[in-house]
């Protein structure tokens, strides 16, 4: 379908998916904070994130253990 909107309720129209979109528009970045939040299965939330990174709703990015320090100088 051309309808924008319709092809937007098609990738996060389930619930769980609309759950993650939701958290992660709230700065959750990282599986365990997400399966935490949402008290969902690791299965079910890597099928729901394949989904969203597959459809162009979400990124994965690398995992980083520290942040970036910036020198002043």
């Amino acid at each position: 379908m051309n309808c924008s909107v319709a092809q937007c309720l098609e990738a996060v129209g389930e619930w769980w998916s609309l759950l993650i979109v939701r958290d992660a528009l709230l700065g959750v970045r990282r599986f365990d904070d997400f399966q935490a939040r949402l008290g969902i299965s690791r299965n079910i939330l890597t099928q729901r994130l394949n989904y969203l990174v597959a459809t162009g709703v979400l990124q994965r990015v690398p995992y980083q253990d520290h942040r970036l320090v910036r020198s002043t100088d």
